[in-house]
């Protein structure tokens, strides 16, 4: 549940970052007539409403398991997660790119310019914070690994899609302002458009890769290596297993689900065999609090 926690509270940093941003940016987009101001404007606006899907996604992963869904809802979260990532490739980067296309063939010039610019400069500030905030959640499950393997790894689809967003919003942002100064410097509304497409191609690209990830996640992944790795070390430590012919682990959200099966060490009767599988499954499930199914096959052969 903690790391459901740590996504919750990134989220939410994301949530009223964005909304505060989408307005500013909205006004600031009717003022100028920008068209990279208005396409960073809708994109804030999705990433708001996207929040908002995550959160509806983390809830529903509390729901109690059912008879038609008997290892719960946990697995929801990735299905809310890639929504998410069509709507930054959809309502984000086709829009931008449709908008920066329009104003490159109709061009129009600025108004107000550094109001945009004064916008602009406040999102980067806000969007800043938003990361910060991600950036905390990200740093407590990263181990010491760099952030592209983290992102590779991590099985928190919820913050691989705000991390995803942050980095995305403050690029585009960057890329608005250096888009309207340049506009602001030669006159030339074609500045505008092309900072326009170049935010399109850029939420294009990171949804594809937000995507990537968490479609391997609906189709199912095991726990991440570093806490399979773990687990391996754990069995192979215990003094009641002589050894482990396969361990199977699926990840459902925050929740995992483990399948072992082991030799184990001969204890002369049944019930002591019982009680020593018991002692084994109390011990890992103590170490690893993520598991909530746990089967364990005693056997004498894979």
């Amino acid at each position: 549940m903690s790391g459901q926690a740590d996504s919750l509270k990134s989220i939410l940093f994301a949530l009223f970052a964005n909304t505060a941003i989408a307005i500013a940016k909205g006004v600031a987009a009717f003022l100028t007539g920008s068209s990279a101001m208005l396409a960073e404007a809708i994109h804030s606006v999705a990433d708001a409403g996207n929040q908002l899907l995550l959160i509806l996604g983390l809830r529903q992963t509390r729901k109690d398991p059912t008879d038609d869904h008997p290892l719960g809802f946990g697995k929801s979260i990735y299905f809310w997660s890639f929504l998410v990532a069509v709507i930054l490739f959809s309502v984000g980067g086709m829009f931008s790119l449709y908008e920066g296309t329009h104003k490159l063939l109709h061009p129009e010039p600025l108004s107000f310019p550094w109001v945009a610019v004064g916008v602009l400069v406040f999102a980067i500030i806000a969007e800043s914070v938003s990361l910060w905030g991600c950036m905390r959640e990200v740093n407590k499950e990263r181990h010491g690994r760099s952030l592209i393997q983290w992102f590779r790894q991590s099985r928190s689809s919820a913050l691989i899609v705000v991390f995803g967003e942050d980095i995305a919003a403050l690029l585009g942002l960057v890329f608005a302002l250096a888009a309207i100064i340049a506009t602001m410097i030669t006159g030339n509304p074609m500045w505008d458009a092309v900072g326009t497409i170049s935010i399109g191609v850029l939420l294009i690209v990171i949804a594809f890769f937000v995507a990537i990830e968490v479609k391997d996640l609906l189709i199912g992944q095991s726990v991440d290596p570093s806490t399979l790795a773990e687990m391996k070390t754990f069995l192979n430590a215990r003094p009641e297993v002589e050894q482990v012919f396969s361990l199977l682990t699926m990840q459902f959200g925050p929740d995992a689900m483990v399948a072992i099966k082991a030799r184990m060490v001969p204890t002369g009767t049944e019930h002591g065999m019982i009680t020593t599988i018991n002692t084994v499954e109390r011990e890992f499930r103590s170490s690893f609090p993520s598991i909530t199914w746990l089967f364990f096959e005693p056997d004498v052969e894979d």
